[in-house]
């Protein structure tokens, strides 16, 4: 039976795989953090939306891991002061 560890462990052997999959990364890390943190406030998407005067639709992409949406800064921004958060950049 193959896991989805096993089959993670296979696609990263191809280097063509792993190098997209680390450029990749840093957004799909934004946005479990989004996730998180309202889940964390105890909001649904629809209520996020309804803060940020948009559609719940917006706030399922934004927050969507299947794909490579990228959010603007002044997304982000709309995003944690709907949740009172603050956000921290760092450059590493």
């Amino acid at each position: 039976m193959v896991t989805l560890e096993n089959f993670r462990q296979k696609a990263l052997a191809n280097p063509e795989v792993k190098e997209e999959y680390e450029n990749l990364k840093p957004i799909f890390e934004i946005k479990k953090q989004l996730i998180q943190a309202r889940l964390n406030k105890g909001l649904t998407q629809e209520e996020v939306a309804k803060k940020m005067n948009t559609s719940k639709s917006n706030i399922s992409r934004l927050e969507s891991l299947s794909n490579k949406y990228i959010p603007n800064l002044g997304t982000l921004i709309k995003y944690a002061n709907a949740l009172n958060c603050k956000i921290d950049f760092k450059l590493i």
